[in-house]
């Protein structure tokens, strides 16, 4: 298995694509398999989503619907609201896989790897790539 740790710096984005990072990692590796995206963070998740029509911009207001940044949250340190990004890997897993077919990951048209971040305390991100050959 080939492996790979990328660091990230959000820089307080709530979506970040990560997609070349991914697509870099699995055309140097070449070859078939599964490639294992995941992000050892407590409040930080991987999605596939468009970006750049508008989905990105949706997806990170929405979840300030749902997981305001207010004081009802029992986890209550660091920044004010900051329990609700414990809960989002809840809804938006820390890890993916993905179908790597010669050395390209397989995606729809529109589809893209995304970090979703809502942690202002800590834009620093490790993302760790993992393939296994097929």
């Amino acid at each position: 298995m080939e492996v790979r740790e990328v660091t990230l710096d959000t820089g307080g984005r709530r979506v970040t694509d990560v997609t070349d990072a991914c697509a870099g990692f699995v055309r140097d590796v070449g070859g078939d398999g599964l490639l294992h995206v995941f992000l050892p963070h407590a409040t930080a998740g991987l999605a596939l989503l468009e970006v750049g029509a508008g989905s990105d911009a949706d997806l990170a207001g929405h979840l300030d619907t749902l997981l305001p940044r207010d004081e009802r949250w029992r986890h209550t340190h660091g920044s004010p609201g900051h329990g609700a990004d414990h809960v989002l890997p809840a809804l938006i897993s820390p890890s993916l896989t993905l179908a790597v077919q010669g050395g390209a990951l397989v995606l729809g048209t529109w589809q893209s790897v995304v970090l979703v971040d809502t942690n202002v305390d800590n834009p620093r991100r490790t993302l760790r790539l993992s393939l296994l050959p097929g």
